[in-house]
């Protein structure tokens, strides 16, 4: 008996102690969120750290001053955001810079670039340092009023070059036959099984697009630093650069300093004394120092989606065909939502998901303006999910287009029988009973059947492009064959309807639906609760840095194997990746 009642009286306090602890929990995360907003101090300034990789969105942190996990990933959105609220902000006088190297796409620099070009029309100063500037942190750098570098820093000013993987010689070392079916010279995709080098119209498709965005960056270049396209494009061909010495004599930074000498300009510059300490404020202090709250009954959608395209509901890092088209359905029928903004950085993937989404997108067009924004990349399946939409905008930098459509299975006979010592064997009801198998060769009726099938993804791509951009299949088709563009080509080519950001996006967005004058944004979808995501973005990253540190150099081909793993019937993906380093 006095057990059980050491047992009922245990279960009591426990009881006891959980619901006390919910509320001192609920009592603190309140007195939290009631906390007055951060001040910023007058002569401030924004000191803007892109130390980590940049991304649509980053997570948000209600609990930061109990769980101060700061986030792994910059939002461009939020980013965007603190720079617009710096140039409204009396007491910010400029920004501090630093940026030696950015992880982000070539279009996401572009955006950050325009947001610091806006914030500089207020008359306020823009300073950039680094001890040495990768080719895209200078790209960003450039925009700056001054640019400084440390005396024995780097800088990088060479030219862009995109470097392939190519696994032919592995899958035959491993006895593994890739067995191909493609409509489109180039989708090349399918090369890095089937080849040990490009192709001459894949070489042809990635000349042309570097070079398109070479030029676009040399030009910007050169109107920031006060220079001909011509002179900074044979400082950059050539590489005059070699050390910090040609680049001042060449004008590319304004002085060679070190931080403290740095430090001692932004006091001059936001009118400090110098005996006086500087005001700095940090990216994630300033943030909270300001309220985006926007009251208004008319309500813009944008739906950032971002990541590969497959089936189902997805995860943070890939773009699941039911989560989205579940979220776009619900813009439709929301009848607050008068505008939707689809804002896609996408490679491709599933052709079926695509068009799950595609569907979704032109019923919502029906009945609202849809206006896509593309970022780094809305290519092959993101493109199209653009195609739907009234308008596409996008960055001349954005990579886009490559409509075309492949299907790949890999043929392991040799690989288990010989390596592994595994066969197989099977019975069946019919012909075609098995029509994708990884065991044996595809037959002759199978590879007819297969080949049928994207050619038909392929005319159905290409159609629904025409419809979409009120053009012939025969115009889309002479821009198609998988060949990739870039933003500025797309618009030549009738692709992409005209060069923005997510901003001009939305500004469309909302004149079409006739609201330009009181309208709000809200994104979406919106953010798991806090402490789920915590948790599971804790998981994957464990899973992540696990894998990087057992692999090392060999890491990218993982990630490569865990791609394939999802190549389940028809594809539209874009054949490479490019990143501004």
């Amino acid at each position: 008996m006095n057990f059980l009642k050491n047992i009922l009286s245990t279960l009591v306090a426990l009881t006891i102690f959980s619901v006390l602890s919910f509320f001192i929990f609920i009592g603190v995360f309140s007195a939290l969120t009631a906390e007055k907003p951060v001040e910023v101090e007058g002569n401030s300034v924004l000191h803007l750290k892109l130390n980590k990789p940049i991304d649509e969105m980053e997570q948000e942190n209600p609990l930061e001053e109990i769980f101060p996990v700061s986030p792994e990933i910059l939002g461009l959105i939020q980013l965007k955001e603190a720079i617009s609220k710096a140039k409204e902000d009396d007491n910010i006088k400029g920004i501090y810079l630093n940026a030696p190297y950015v992880q982000a796409g070539i279009a996401t620099v572009e955006e950050l670039r325009e947001a610091l070009l806006d914030f500089k029309t207020s008359g306020k100063f823009v300073v950039a340092y680094g001890e040495f500037f990768t080719e895209g942190a200078y790209y960003l750098a450039s925009v700056a009023d001054k640019v400084y570098l440390h005396p024995e820093g780097e800088l990088e000013l060479n030219g862009l070059s995109a470097n392939l993987a190519f696994f032919k010689g592995m899958l035959e070392k491993l006895e593994i036959e890739p067995q191909v079916f493609r409509v489109g010279d180039f989708k090349s995709y399918v090369e890095t099984y089937t080849r040990e080098d490009m192709s001459p119209e894949n070489r042809v498709q990635m000349e042309s697009l570097l070079n398109s965005i070479n030029q676009e960056m040399l030009g910007n270049l050169a109107e920031s630093r006060n220079k001909t396209p011509e002179e900074v494009k044979e400082i950059s061909d050539k590489m005059l650069i070699h050390n910090p010495q040609d680049a001042k004599r060449l004008s590319m930074v304004d002085e060679l300093f070190y931080e403290d000498q740095v430090l001692d300009e932004l006091k001059k510059l936001a009118g400090t004394a110098e005996e006086d300490d500087l005001e700095m404020i940090s990216y994630s202090k300033f943030r909270k120092s300001y309220s985006t709250y926007k009251s208004s009954k008319n309500r813009i959608a944008v739906i950032v989606a971002s990541g590969d395209i497959i089936p189902g509901k997805g995860d943070n890092n890939t773009i699941g065909s039911d989560k989205f088209a579940k979220e776009i359905r619900k813009a439709r029928e929301n009848d607050d939502i008068k505008a939707i903004v689809m804002r896609i950085k996408s490679p491709g993937g599933s052709f079926l998901a695509s068009e799950v989404m595609w569907r979704e997108i032109e019923l919502a067009s029906q009945v609202k303006p849809v206006i896509a924004s593309m970022s780094d990349v809305a290519a092959s399946g993101g493109y199209y999910m653009a195609m739907a939409c009234d308008t596409i905008v996008a960055q001349p930098n954005t990579i886009t287009g490559s409509i075309g459509i492949f299907t790949i299975i890999f043929n392991a006979q040799g690989f288990l029988n010989n390596k592994l010592g595994i066969t197989t064997d099977e019975v069946s009801t019919g012909e075609i009973s098995t029509l994708y198998t990884m065991s044996r060769p595809l037959s002759e009726a199978q590879r007819k059947i297969i080949q049928k099938n994207t050619d038909e993804g392929y005319e159905t791509f290409v159609s629904k492009a025409a419809a979409g951009r009120g053009m012939s299949v025969d115009d889309i088709k002479a821009i198609a064959s998988g060949r990739v563009w870039s933003g500025m080509q797309a618009v030549e080519n009738g692709l992409v309807d005209q060069l923005g950001g997510l901003d001009d996006a939305i500004a469309i967005a909302a004149e079409k639906a006739g609201i330009a004058d009181d309208y709000k944004v809200r994104y979406y979808p919106e953010q798991k609760p806090f402490l789920e995501q915590l948790l599971s973005d804790l998981e994957g990253e464990a899973r992540v840095k696990f894998m990087k540190e057992e692999m090392n150099e060999f890491y990218p081909f993982i990630k490569q194997y865990e791609r394939v793993k999802n190549l389940q019937g028809l594809q539209t993906r874009l054949p490479f990746e490019l990143h501004l380093e």
